[in-house]
């Protein structure tokens, strides 16, 4: 029986990160079955860009572009914004910005926010006596202090960079003991600094503790970096006392219902992700960070809302907020500069700031829809029109399908083509006649 050679397809190229960002394309064309116009939409032609984009991530092939919008109508601390952001959900922006007119009108946004101290954490296995342990730790303070700000010498000259050590039992199967290393970065991101640190004073603690250390990384929790921001809206413009009654309602719930809070505090996440997304912070460790604090903090919801003597609706949030203004991918790529410049923050605590007033303002946009009309009302007229669109309809025909899909109540692609088939089909007809 003559030997055959297997034709499957494999996921195992060699050295594909070799690859030109071309070349790639091609493997993965050649691997998915993709049409020459499937991957002339996926090829990229400026080749300056894909080269910045090639030392980002690894393996890469493409790029994706997501709708940069921009949130009107926010004044925080006297101060007013323009608010890029970068999201594929509809009626954020356009939320966002309708909660901040109404806040304007009573003085807008007061913001506050902690200083930009973050936390690394060393893991100390085989440590013997934890209270021996501790001691060496302590006494050596000033020692693992200093060591660890020798790996920044701009943290230092600003007067930042580690600031003091904390230490916690675990009680846990691990017998861990976990060092806390605070650390101020002022206005970067920070990990790279804080995962250097840990590493660099590591050894030092083996040494006078006798221990083993594991993990050496910071932690996203940062509940030394809250940012805390404080609205009034005015019952007159939100729909009446019926309407306040009903948020500080829905805010109680979320406050005691983890199901109600999980939902509640991704409302908030809709707005702050969309602003990271279009700075290159990072969003996934926001999330923890948000989140994680909620757990902890005794308020499963991170905001609150209560009626003032007047009958207004006051809203105020606190949340972890652990951002940078300069350092990591924010300055390597052209557009994130401009869309910072729009943005106009000068450092990662009004950054924070920010970030907080327009989480509130997300959250409470989503209450007032959620306690008045619905929230699907204004959320499925915007996706009409979205399906209108990825059925092909564009401009005023896909508003006028969205509006016979609303009208009918089936919004789908499917119901798109077919209402598409019809109008121009009676277009056609009136044009011969």
């Amino acid at each position: 029986m003559d030997h055959v050679v297997s034709m499957e397809k494999t996921s195992k190229i060699e050295k594909f990160y070799d690859l030109s960002t071309d070349q790639r394309l091609e493997k993965i064309a050649e691997f998915s079955d993709l049409s020459a116009e499937e991957a002339s939409i996926l090829r990229v032609q400026d080749k300056e860009k894909m080269e910045i984009m090639d030392h980002i991530i690894e393996n890469v092939f493409t790029t994706l572009e997501l709708p940069v919008g921009v949130a009107t109508n926010f004044l925080i601390n006297g101060k007013d914004y323009l608010i890029p952001m970068a999201v594929e959900e509809a009626s954020i922006v356009a939320a966002c910005s309708n909660a901040a007119k109404i806040a304007r009108s009573s003085g807008g946004f007061t913001a506050e926010a902690g200083e930009p101290v973050i936390i690394g954490q060393i893991q100390l296995l085989d440590y013997g006596d934890a209270e021996k342990a501790k001691s060496s730790i302590l006494s050596n303070r000033e020692k693992i202090l200093n060591l660890a700000n020798s790996r920044s010498r701009t943290l230092s000259s600003m007067n930042a960079g580690a600031r003091d050590i904390n230490i916690r039992v675990l009680s846990d199967r691990s017998r861990s003991m976990v060092i806390h290393l605070l650390v101020d970065v002022r206005d970067a991101m920070g990990a790279n600094v804080v995962n250097t640190m840990c590493e660099t004073v590591a050894p030092f603690i083996e040494e006078i503790t006798g221990g083993k250390v594991n993990l050496r990384i910071l932690s996203n929790l940062t509940p030394q970096r809250i940012a805390r921001s404080r609205a009034v809206f005015p019952a007159s413009l939100i729909g009446g006392s019926t309407v306040v009654r009903r948020i500080v309602s829905a805010y109680e719930m979320a406050n005691v219902d983890p199901y109600r809070a999980a939902t509640h505090n991704k409302g908030i996440m809709n707005g702050i992700d969309s602003v990271l997304m279009v700075t290159m912070n990072d969003w996934r460790a926001a999330e923890a960070n948000a989140h994680t604090y909620s757990h902890i903090s005794g308020n499963l919801s991170l905001t609150r809302y209560y009626e003032n003597e007047t009958g207004d609706l006051v809203g105020e949030i606190d949340i972890p907020v652990s951002v940078g203004v300069v350092g990591g991918t924010t300055g390597a790529i052209p557009k994130v500069r401009i869309l910072r410049k729009i943005l106009g923050v000068s450092s990662s605590k009004e950054f924070s700031m920010v970030l907080a007033s327009v989480g509130l303002a997300q959250n409470f946009a989503a209450l007032r829809a959620l306690c008045s009309e619905g929230i699907q009302k204004g959320h499925m007229a915007l996706h009409a029109r979205n399906v209108a669109i990825t059925a092909g309809a564009r401009g005023e025909e896909a508003e006028n399908i969205a509006e016979i899909m609303i009208r009918k109540g089936s919004i789908s692609v499917s119901s798109a083509l077919e209402i598409m088939e019809e109008l121009r089909n009676a277009y056609n007809e009136k044009d011969n006649h």
